[in-house]
């Protein structure tokens, strides 16, 4: 007779997870992995799969928290510039004060993306940013609270690669009054 899990595979991805974005990918053995999940090997790989299968299924969960963070901040009552300038902030908070920083942007610098799977992910997560950061652009727009010199998509795109320059700089500066400035100069340029 086949012995039942006895674990919550949902609990344990978690788990997994938080030693993927702590170690990266490279960094993370199948013992981290199975300490941290409080599970034995067989059961991961009876369960799950291997390693890159147990990633897939955190880069998953990952985007899918974030997507759902996106959809609470579209159903703020909040105006959109507020929106925007809120989303931007929680963008320097990431880079400065989360230890792990954003786990697709760390992806993505490991060059953990040759599996097509995790690269669709990522892909899926930038576009869902992409398009909650330019339709608030444009609803700020459309209150007259930003400039409609450039188009909201540009802007849209300049702030995901600045955000990007964000993390690369503080890893190697370690200097957040910099990134909050950046950050406070990316919002004064587009509320000219």
């Amino acid at each position: 007779m086949a012995r039942n899990v006895e674990f919550n595979e949902e609990e344990a991805v978690q788990k997994a997870m938080e030693v993927f974005w702590a170690k990266g990918y490279n960094g993370t053995s199948l013992r981290d992995l199975t300490d941290a999940m409080k599970i034995n090997s067989s059961s991961l790989y009876n369960t799950i799969g291997d390693k890159q299968e147990l990633f897939v299924k955190c880069i998953a969960l990952y985007t899918e928290i974030r997507a759902k963070d996106l959809i609470q901040r579209e159903k703020s009552k909040a105006s959109a510039l507020s929106i925007l300038t809120k989303y931007i902030e929680d963008s320097v908070k990431i880079v400065i004060i989360e230890k792990n920083g954003c786990l697709a942007i760390k992806t993505a610098f490991e060059g953990a993306t040759d599996d097509a799977r995790i690269k669709s992910l990522i892909k899926n997560d930038n576009d869902n940013n992409y398009k909650f950061i330019s339709d608030t652009i444009a609803k700020a727009m459309a209150a007259g609270d930003i400039s409609d010199d450039e188009s909201p998509e540009l802007l849209a795109d300049f702030f995901i690669s600045v955000w990007t320059g964000w993390y690369e700089s503080y890893l190697i500066h370690r200097d957040p009054v910099k990134i909050k400035k950046m950050a406070q100069y990316f919002i004064k340029q587009i509320t000219k």
